[in-house]
């Protein structure tokens, strides 16, 4: 899951294969550390498109907005990171069990968020972006509290 806006990488779930609930289970997770999108891109897999993913999106708010088969470029920020993931860590690694999978992805989605800095967000890392925004925020909504409190 990328966050488009910060280019993060919010979660990645290794699994052999990863039903609706798998991918509820991880939005509920980061539902409960960050809050969840207003709308949730996604290709037209199985796992999104089922009943109880659409009721979830319901039940939770979350706009589903799925892309035209066939036209992974509508969903082009996931694909571009889908293939630095296998560029940069699957094709690099022989691993031997679903667990040492997680922890090279692990490791490798850490430093995707941490340590490579992003042309696009000013060459900040994700991580890094995600900090001068909030505090941008944080500092425009002060400003704005103390303007409001002097009038």
């Amino acid at each position: 899951m990328v966050d488009e806006y910060s280019r993060e990488c919010l979660a990645i779930h290794v699994s052999r294969s990863i039903p609706s609930v798998d991918v509820i289970a991880v939005l509920e997770r980061l539902r409960a550390e960050r809050g969840l999108p207003r709308v949730l891109v996604t290709d037209n897999g199985s796992e999104f498109t089922s009943r109880t993913f659409d009721a979830w999106g319901y039940a939770r708010g979350v706009k589903l907005d799925y892309i035209q088969p066939g036209k992974p470029i509508q969903n082009c920020f996931v694909e571009r990171f889908n293939g630095s993931l296998r560029d940069e860590c699957l094709s690099t690694h022989w691993v031997g069990s679903v667990e040492h999978a997680r922890m090279l992805i692990e490791i490798w989605r850490e430093d995707y968020n941490t340590v490579r800095p992003h042309s696009s967000l000013d060459d900040l890392t994700p991580a890094e972006f995600v900090i001068h925004e909030t505090t941008s925020e944080e500092k425009a909504f002060a400003t704005t509290k103390c303007g409001d409190a002097q009038e």
